[in-house]
This record gives C-alpha cells, sequence and structure tokens, in this order.
C-alpha cells in the first residue's frame, strides 16, 4: 500500500501547486493523462473500436464496486448523480408510501429530483440543519410508516460535515423504508462499506475524490432490492442483452444494469479507471485518518488565526468551510498563488486527499493572512 508521500508523486501538477479544490474535481495524476492518451491511442489504432471501450466501462463497474465492498451486478453506470436519484425516483409507486425524508444539507442535484416528484404524488420533508450538521435523533423522527425513501448524503458538500447515515438505515429498517445515500464527497477519501452501511441504494461520481473527470457515475443498488415500477429513464444499455438491437423488446435485467440508458461517456471511463487504479493502491482506512487529521489541524489554525469555520462539533469529514464575505474573491487571490479551493455560498471549501500534507495546509494558511492583510499579488 502506497504511503502519502508516495500517493503524491503520482501527481506531477502538486510540484508547483497546492490542490484543495478536490471536493469539487481531484488533482490531475499522471495516469489520468496516460489513460487519456490511451483513449486517443484506439481511436488511431481501430477507428471504432467499442469492443475495447466497454472493457473500460466494465473495469471501472468493477473497481468501483471492490472500492465500496459491492458486487458488479450491483453496480450501474449513470451519466451523473442526477440521473442515478432520477432512476431510482421514477421506479416508486408513490401512492402507497409518498414520503421522502431528506436533508437541508442535500446536495440541490439530489433534492430537486426528489421535489420533482410531487406531480406524481410525493411529499418531500426536510429535516434542518442546525450547528453545521443534522442532528441524529432529529433526522429518526421524520422516519414513519408513510415513508418509501430516506435521502441523506454520507458527508455534505458544504461543510464536510458526516451525516448520521447509520441511525437513518437503521430507523428506515424498522419502518420498511429505503434508504438512498449520496457519497459523493466521500467515496474515494472515506472508507466505505456497503454491506456495513446497510444503504439500499448509494451514488457516488468519478469525478472529485475519485481522481476521474465529469461524466460518469456509479449508481449500487442492494442485490435483492425490488422497484415498484420499471425505470421510467432507459436507453439500449439497460436490456438484458444490449447487443440484441431489438427496439421491439423492452427488458430489463434484475441487477443493477436495469438503471442503465445510453451510451456510456467513454472518455469519462478511461478517466475513472485512472484515479479508481491509483486508489486501490491505497489503505482506505489510512486515507481517512490522514484526511481526517489534515481537516481537524487546518480547522483548529483558522480558529486560531481569528478565523470563523463552519463545522459540527464531531469530527469534520474531508473538508474545512471557511466563512468569508467574498469567498469567490477570496478564491481567486489563493488561485494566482496557485492555490485552488472551491468557493460555496458564504465559505469557502478547503478540501483534503491523501496527497495533501501539511506544507499544502502551510501555504494556504499563509496565503490567506495575506488576503487579510491587504497583501497584492
Amino acid at each position: 500500500m502506497l504511503t502519502s508521500a508516495q500517493f503524491r508523486d503520482n501527481f506531477p501538477m502538486l510540484a508547483h501547486t497546492v490542490h484543495l479544490a478536490s471536493c469539487s474535481q481531484g488533482a490531475l495524476s499522471g495516469e489520468l493523462t496516460v489513460a487519456l492518451a490511451e483513449l486517443t491511442a484506439s481511436l488511431h489504432a481501430y477507428g471504432a473500436p467499442w469492443q475495447v471501450w466497454m472493457t473500460e466501462v466494465d473495469q471501472a463497474r468493477d473497481r468501483f464496486a471492490e472500492l465500496i465492498g459491492a458486487s458488479p451486478d450491483e453496480v450501474a453506470i449513470v451519466a451523473c448523480a442526477s440521473d442515478g436519484a432520477y432512476q431510482i425516483a421514477s421506479t416508486k409507486d408513490w401512492s402507497r408510501r409518498p414520503v421522502v425524508v431528506t436533508t437541508d444539507m442535500e446536495f440541490p442535484s439530489i433534492g430537486h429530483v426528489w421535489l420533482a416528484q410531487a406531480p406524481r404524488g410525493a411529499e418531500v420533508v426536510h429535516v434542518p440543519e442546525r450547528d453545521a450538521t443534522v442532528d441524529a435523533d432529529e433526522l429518526v423522527a421524520a422516519i414513519d410508516e408513510r415513508t418509501a425513501l430516506v435521502s441523506v448524503p454520507l458527508a455534505s458538500y458544504r461543510n464536510g460535515a458526516r451525516m448520521p447515515v447509520e441511525a437513518a438505515v437503521a430507523r428506515a429498517r424498522e419502518v420498511g423504508a429505503r434508504v438512498f445515500v449520496d457519497a459523493y464527497q466521500a467515496a474515494g477519501v472515506l472508507p466505505i462499506d456497503v454491506r456495513a452501511l446497510g444503504c439500499d441504494y448509494l451514488v457516488a461520481g468519478a469525478l472529485k475524490y475519485l481522481l476521474g473527470l465529469p461524466g460518469l457515475a456509479f449508481l449500487y443498488a442492494r442485490d435483492g432490492v425490488t422497484d415498484d415500477l420499471p425505470p421510467q429513464l432507459t436507453g439500449w444499455f439497460g436490456r438484458v442483452d444490449p447487443f440484441r438491437f431489438d427496439p421491439r423488446r423492452l427488458d430489463f435485467p434484475a441487477r443493477a444494469r436495469r438503471f442503465e440508458t445510453g451510451t456510456p461517456a467513454i472518455p469519462a471511463a478511461y478517466a475513472a479507471n485512472a484515479g479508481l487504479r491509483l486508489l486501490s493502491r491505497v489503505d482506505p482506512y489510512a486515507v481517512g485518518r490522514h484526511v481526517t487529521a489534515l481537516a481537524t489541524r487546518t480547522a483548529e489554525r483558522l480558529r486560531a488565526a481569528g478565523e470563523k469555520v463552519w463545522l459540527p462539533a464531531s469530527p469534520p469529514g474531508p473538508q474545512v468551510a471557511l466563512v468569508d464575505d467574498d469567498p469567490d474573491r477570496l478564491a481567486a487571490y489563493l488561485s494566482r498563488r496557485r492555490i485552488f479551493t472551491a468557493p460555496r455560498g458564504n465559505v469557502l471549501r478547503l478540501s483534503f486527499h491523501y496527497y495533501n500534507n501539511d506544507s499544502d495546509v502551510d501555504a494556504a494558511l499563509a496565503a490567506i493572512a495575506d488576503y487579510r492583510a491587504g497583501i497584492a499579488i
């Protein structure tokens, strides 16, 4: 298994860049650069190498399944997290159990899918954010026998706060509800074991902490979970045998591939494999400890410097949310020093991966201090 320093060596850009924006897009690795060159080479060599490309897609599925402790048959390839959420929503008969329980810490791309189910009879209940997180007891109390689906992120995009997923799953089991987990802000830096987690569905994308590019996401559907209705968005990859090319036959496989639609984004599949290959060479628990320690130290140092951070009292997730009047302006200032961050709303997010170290934190905090002091670049 690679150490943090050895992992960092796979990202040449970090020799001259501080990358604290993995919550938005992971750093460019040498592995990704090579993978995109291999895609180009396949076009030169074969013209239309669909068999080669489908192998890349299947390998990405297999690698993601291994990362989260699932079977490849439990993983569907989708274009984005919104598509994954919609596929699940479309299979629900809301007339029987109309309630979706979600939270104010949900990413809008997911939350909007649940709201859009209102014309089909869904009722969305939002558990509010309190003290930079969601209270587990309040979330549990919102889940009852009318609940069909509980949607909760593993870590919130807003500040990295870890959500009470385990409590939500336990309560959902008691009342017969299903649980949808958004792991986009966790997969790649926080260990995930879907068997231990017990969720019914989980979605994550290939960019951000999985170190790929936009255009491809993974939807986990637990083996044995059934649908009220067939998926309403479909395509030739959602068939039992996509290569029968039968426009008159609409059959859905029992496995997670029933949620797939049209041709997957092949460049994104190459990129996903590049990132997942790197992540297969590290201990996910070591990554989680490293990232949590960096986030904790960063939050402590920011507070000591008089800064305000928006974080829960419990251990942080993979990012620190620095409160600022104009986070876009601060991010632009840092970018001119080749320190990349991710502004959102009224916070500047400093996010950490296994390739980050204390020198990155030192550089970022020194630059923030210069910004406060009005030192121009």
